[in-house]
């Protein structure tokens, strides 16, 4: 992995000479420390609170989507009010800085998991941005639990790691990032309706698209917070970060495109995997990325799969290894084993490092710009051409390259800062909007892709690939015949 620090906008000269890395900023010493990284909200993050979060969460008894909605200390709904409450609270420690939604509906019977009409209510909350308010990142986990039968809405589901992990983890980044601003809109979910059918993701994206959101990146996190498996295999040092190949969203046409030219492994969500393992490679002694190339585990899902259907760039973060008799388990104790998805079974250091990690990519992220929408043409020529739009916020460009069988940007091709190109190179701002470069490689053996950075350090987009649907922005689907 390529070792990634800052980028600062400074003379162009300092660019020159500087190797760049793949999500766009200067190569890093091998002894690079936060310090050398700026500010670093993810020191902020408090385990003491994580817990505290955690016992009022697993307090409820049950947060079983199918519970009662109506008891004030027991169940979904006290749950959801709690959550409301507390982000609420949140807002008033920033001045207002925080909008608070119980963004819901009411689901009807499906003949599988909802057996009657049920409703399904989110607690969320948006961080408006200062600048780009229309540009967001979602960071969010599922608040409600399951014992072994996923109808039984009665019976205790602590839900400690599924996924009161990944729920604390979101209040907490909620406390830290509000007490800053950014340009981009950070919205906090607690989600809902996932183990009955991933429901309150379905209702959340939906709306997103509605209030005409443009979504850069959703980092879903489900079970953050045990570091070893059922067979008592440990891997305390990794999460991984499941994303999608093809696009849930293809179409027909984008379908023969990428047979004939390309991107299969160049997705928006491979792209923000690819970004979030260099955030985490910045910090050696912190909680590292493996990423894994398929949408989520074997015969399983998650909360990210329904905005990937809806063309929204989204991965799920989750722990290294799984422990399968703490999770989707009756409480009880057999043959001496004990059963259960309680606290007791969570390796504390393990959550507060994996929320450290979301922490800081939120804070990169919401400085950010949106990638850039990226194109190549290479066809009957020796070098290849590369155009992108402008994005709001960006000052600096990058742009690198790999080759078809590579799995990391490795080869740096220029850095354009300001309609320059750095080093020199051909560069054509055809319009204050569309860049044109030149490069001398042969496009047939390569894949492009460009990044945007802000004005600040470590505000790099994640890379857009030249390739069919490497855009962050959904696939333009084909007009239906009523």
């Amino acid at each position: 992995m390529i070792k990634r620090t800052l980028l600062l906008a400074a003379p162009l000269s300092l660019f020159a000479a500087a190797p760049v890395s793949a999500d766009g900023h200067t190569e890093a010493s091998a002894d690079a420390s936060a310090a050398d990284l700026g500010d670093d909200p993810g020191l902020e993050v408090s385990e003491a609170r994580l817990r505290k979060d955690m016992d009022t969460i697993v307090g409820f008894g049950t947060r079983h989507t199918l519970s009662t909605q109506t008891d004030p200390n027991r169940g979904v709904g006290a749950a959801v009010d709690w959550a409301l409450a507390e982000f609420g609270r949140m807002g008033a420690e920033c001045g207002g800085c925080l909008d608070v939604i119980p963004v819901g509906r009411v689901v009807e019977p499906d003949g599988r998991r909802i057996p009657a009409p049920t409703l399904i209510r989110n607690a969320v909350a948006i961080q408006r941005g200062t600048q780009r308010p229309n540009e967001v990142i979602i960071v969010q986990g599922h608040y409600d639990t399951r014992v072994t039968d996923a109808l039984n809405g009665v019976d205790d589901a602590p839900g400690a790691n599924d996924d009161g992990s990944g729920s604390v983890m979101v209040l907490e980044a909620a406390r830290i990032l509000s007490q800053r601003e950014y340009p981009s809109t950070i919205i906090y979910a607690l989600l809902t309706g996932e183990e009955q059918g991933l429901y309150g993701a379905g209702i959340l994206a939906d709306w997103v698209g509605e209030q005409g959101m443009t979504v850069k990146a959703v980092l879903n996190n489900d079970m953050i917070g045990n570091s070893c498996g059922s067979d008592g295999y440990c891997e305390p040092d990794y999460v991984r970060v499941f994303s999608e190949g093809l696009r849930a969203d293809s179409t027909p046409r984008l379908r023969a495109l990428q047979r004939r030219f390309g991107g299969e492994n160049d997705s928006p969500g491979r792209n923000l995997s690819r970004w979030l393992a260099g955030v985490a490679a910045d910090y050696p002694d912190g909680m590292q990325v493996r990423q894994i190339w398929r949408t989520d585990r074997m015969g399983r899902g998650g909360d990210q799969i329904p905005f990937l259907d809806r063309g929204y760039p989204a991965v799920r973060v989750t722990v290294s290894v799984e422990d399968y008799d703490h999770q989707h388990q009756d409480l009880r104790t057999e043959d001496g084993v004990k059963y259960g998805d309680t606290v007791d079974e969570l390796d504390w250091t393990y959550l507060t490092r994996s929320s450290v990690l979301n922490v800081r990519a939120l804070d990169r992220l919401a400085r950010a710009p949106m990638p850039p929408s990226v194109r190549a043409d290479a066809a009957v020529r020796v070098d290849t051409e590369i155009k992108w739009n402008g994005v709001e916020g960006a000052r600096i460009y990058t742009i690198m390259a790999r080759r078809t069988d590579e799995t990391e940007w490795s080869k740096d091709i220029a850095i354009v800062s300001h309609g320059r190109p750095l080093p020199d190179a051909e560069l054509d701002p055809n319009s204050e909007r569309e860049y044109s470069f030149t490069a001398n490689l042969r496009g047939d053996d390569w894949i492009f892709g460009v990044t945007a950075c802000g004005g600040t350090p470590n505000s790099c987009s994640p890379f857009s690939s030249a390739v069919p649907g490497g855009a962050f922005e959904p696939v333009e689907q084909p007009e239906t015949e009523e």
